[in-house]
Parts: C-alpha cells; structure tokens; sequence
C-alpha cells in the first residue's frame, strides 16, 4: 500500500496539493492514500520495497539487510522509479547518488522507459 499520512489540515493541504501536481506528470492515476495518522505497524519484511524486491538483481547490488532497506531512501526513490513513478530525466539526474554500476542503472533506465507514456 501506497499512503501518506498527515498530523493536521497543513499537511492534509500539502500532500493533496503535491499529489495532483505530480499526476500532471503521469498517464496512469496516483493511487497513494491521503489519511490521518493513527498508531503505525511496520510491515513484514516481505512486503518492504515490495516493488524492488521484484527485482533481485538490483536489490543484491544494493547490498542492504532487512533493517537497512526498511530505512533506505535510496531503496525507496528505486522502487519508486520501478513502479513507474518519477520519469527518466529525474532518474538520470540523480542517478549517481544510487551507487549502482552502470548495467544495473541502465537496466533501471529500460524499466522506466517501459513504464512511461510514449
């Protein structure tokens, strides 16, 4: 599940705001929840960055354990771009903050590139 929570009415106001500035940028619909906090469990391990976990190759390079891919902004902005949720620009604007070899970012590219409207 995709979500985000809010604490108060700014919040609610920001992400609503952000999510329909980004769906400009996207054919197929943002499905991200927009709720209010209450009392959050982590998921199992199975279900963290469930979409990189698709990809096995790329989640070995990444060399995180558990824990470490549960706290992971850099497996959480691959399994963003994975699910087809950002566009290759942005991709390769920062792509050399992943720490990946290059056969691995452009396999990345590939997955974006299907991903995205032609």
């Amino acid at each position: 599940m995709s979500a985000i929570f809010y604490h108060d009415e700014e919040q609610r106001n920001l992400a609503e705001k952000t999510r329909d500035a980004q769906q400009q940028h996207l054919v197929r619909p943002i499905v991200t929840t927009i709720a209010r906090a209450t009392p959050f469990y982590e998921a199992e391990n199975y279900h963290q960055k469930y979409i990189l976990r698709q990809h096995p190759t790329i989640l070995d390079k990444l060399g995180l354990s558990d824990s470490e891919l549960v706290q992971s902004s850099v497996a959480c902005r691959l399994n963003g771009y994975l699910e087809g949720f950002g566009c290759l620009d942005d991709f390769n604007k920062e792509q050399e903050t992943f720490g990946l070899p290059e056969a691995s970012l452009s396999y990345i590219r590939k997955q974006i590139e299907k991903k995205q409207p032609h």
